[in-house]
């Protein structure tokens, strides 16, 4: 049987890059896997190749949306297991340049709503006896790159926020496990973008090294870790995936 078989697995941002990687592979260990986007083209073509995959249109800076997505989880595949809070954007302006709005909105979706991700799935999984919840945060947050403060105090909110929640689950004696995942220089569409918009300063700072970028399969196999009973002793925790690159 698979790593992840009966368990059923909520994927924001799944419609590409690593939420869509992620989703294959929590399926081809047996999930039952639901992704949610904007991107409702692209999230459908991902759930259409995808057995039994559901997907559904979010935006994650949505309260009554969460709820919403999580009823229509469990309508459709009775509990919820894992809880993968993926979806992110980025918008490159260093601190003088970038606009008030424009920080609003990358720490809305990123840091506000990871953190409805959570409180919208604990309750569920305490229910059907525990689960876990993986958190993507990025190598942006362990080191400074001038283009994008908002996209890094995002993901630093986020490491942080993960060992809060994690500290409140052991509290309540919830079998709830929460980490996050903090990546370096990955191939996906959102990082071909980066490469592309970023200064020329900022790309030399996230310049991912001599060996080049990952793949979304490197985080996607971490992910399924977590989420399995392989990990079941780790929690609280932030992994670093960058094949050195913050050592640099």
């Amino acid at each position: 049987m698979g790593r992840m078989e009966g368990r059923v697995a909520l994927i924001t941002g799944g419609a590409s890059g690593l939420g869509a990687e992620d989703a294959r592979v929590l399926a081809r260990e047996g999930a039952r896997v639901v992704i949610t986007d904007v991107q409702d083209e692209l999230g459908a073509k991902v759930a259409a190749e995808i057995p039994g995959c559901l997907y559904l249109h979010q935006d994650v800076r949505g309260e009554a949306r969460w709820a919403e997505v999580v009823a229509e989880t469990l309508r459709a595949f009775g509990r919820l297991d894992t809880l993968v809070n993926n979806a992110g954007v980025v918008r490159f302006a260093n601190v003088e340049a970038l606009s008030y709005a424009d920080y609003k909105f990358q720490v809305d979706i990123m840091l506000d709503g990871t953190f409805l991700g959570c409180q919208a799935a604990i309750p569920h999984m305490t229910r059907d006896g525990g689960g876990s919840i993986i958190n993507m945060a990025s190598v942006a947050a362990l080191k400074g790159i001038a283009s994008i403060p908002a996209y890094s105090a995002a993901k630093g909110g986020i490491i942080s926020m993960t060992r809060s929640i994690a500290a409140h689950c052991h509290e309540k004696g919830y079998r709830i496990r929460v980490n996050a995942i903090a990546p370096g220089g990955i191939v996906t569409p959102m990082t071909d973008f980066a490469r592309e918009a970023m200064p020329e300063s900022s790309q030399r700072a996230a310049q991912p090294g001599a060996d080049g970028r990952g793949q979304p399969s490197d985080i996607a196999s971490m992910v399924l870790y977590l989420a399995c009973d392989d990990g079941r002793h780790i929690n609280g925790t932030s992994i670093t995936i960058d094949n050195g690159e913050t050592t640099r």
